[in-house]
């Protein structure tokens, strides 16, 4: 079973944005920041999201339990739903990377529960020239 965290932090909405993942596996903890020149808050954590599974993809199998976390509501009710009226691509796109495991449970979080991501994220941000 893998646990995935992830988390985006956008300056001036839209602007830059800082993406954080933690991803727990096997007593594990791996860390991982990206970022972008310029997102929406809603869409960096679509983005911060689909960098975390494209990670999962690549190191692997597609048999793993995913246990996904997020902070995002909008995200989160969007999975859920198969639907956003206003982020349908992105939804798309991350559906898409969720499709690869055989099994993924999504589930919002409140913000402090996800303090690793947050943190992760706001790293990127400040990391950004």
């Amino acid at each position: 079973m893998i646990k995935l965290f992830t988390d985006a932090a956008t300056q001036n909405n839209p602007g830059p944005t800082g993406l954080g993942a933690v991803i727990l596996v096997d007593g594990q903890q791996i860390q991982l920041t990206d970022h972008v020149k310029n997102a929406s808050n809603h869409t960096g954590e679509f983005l911060a999201a689909q960098f975390g599974f494209q990670y999962l993809i690549e190191h692997y199998s597609p048999n793993e339990v995913v246990l996904f976390y997020t902070d995002s509501r909008l995200m989160s009710d969007a999975i859920g739903k198969h639907y956003s009226k206003h982020y349908a691509d992105q939804l798309n796109s991350l559906e898409s990377l969720m499709q690869h495991f055989s099994t993924v449970i999504t589930q919002w979080i409140p913000e402090k529960e996800n303090h690793g991501a947050h943190h992760l994220a706001n790293q990127a941000l400040r990391q950004i020239e």
